[in-house]
């Protein structure tokens, strides 16, 4: 595994200039940027908090920042001719990523979404790799787990459960899948997530709940 930052990488007096600084680069283009540095700053600051005594989490919540940068990135790109490297057009995108999120419970194959973005299966391939920055079947899996995230934060279920609704085979399958994609076991990750404290918690829903409500602006 790729080891973390250290907590002088992310510390909150150095990452917010950073991005505000990317976030002004194009302000006719990156408005969307900009509207996310709050959300991801206090996503940061919440990774380096938990960074020295809950590494998993401080991975998490890196993760969530920079899957909001990534969003935030390519809402600014909506409206503007898509530039010629090869990678998908917005409409193309958002229909993908919701036809995976509708059907994570379901076996999803390349051949299932080269029809949804109309383009052959090895076009969607390599076009999917650019826009998203890695293969379909690993944007997929790691949505799985995403999404098993959410429901082992949300839910009682055992994990067994939990596994199936995100379309993974069984527990086994969903426990290799997620020690490789966050570095521990789901019943580690989801203790360690009901014993965090509430402040922190309450810390990551506001920002999350920031980011989702400046990429719908």
């Amino acid at each position: 595994m790729t080891p973390f930052p250290t907590a002088s990488s992310i510390r909150p007096s150095t990452g917010p200039a950073w991005m505000v600084a990317e976030a002004h680069e194009d302000t006719a283009g990156r408005d969307g940027l900009t509207r996310l540095v709050l959300p991801v700053m206090r996503l940061l600051e919440a990774a380096g908090a938990a960074l020295e005594q809950d590494r998993a989490a401080a991975g998490s919540l890196i993760s969530r920042a920079v899957g909001l940068l990534r969003e935030g990135e390519r809402a600014a790109g909506q409206g503007r001719p898509e530039p010629a490297t090869g990678g998908l057009a917005p409409w193309q995108v958002r229909r993908l990523e919701a036809h995976i999120d509708a059907h994570l419970e379901d076996r999803i194959a390349v051949g299932d979404l080269a029809p949804i973005a109309r383009l052959s299966v090895g076009h969607l391939s390599r076009a999917f790799k650019r826009s998203f920055g890695m293969a379909p079947h690993a944007y997929i899996i790691r949505r799985r787990v995403e999404r098993a995230q959410e429901l082992m934060l949300s839910t009682d279920e055992p994990l067994c459960q939990i596994a199936l609704a995100c379309g993974l085979a069984n527990q086994a399958h969903f426990s290799r899948l997620f020690q490789r994609q966050v570095g521990t076991s789901p019943g580690a990750w989801r203790r360690q997530r009901r014993a965090r404290p509430p402040a922190m918690i309450a810390a990551v829903a506001a920002a999350d709940d920031n980011g989702r409500a400046r990429l719908a602006a």
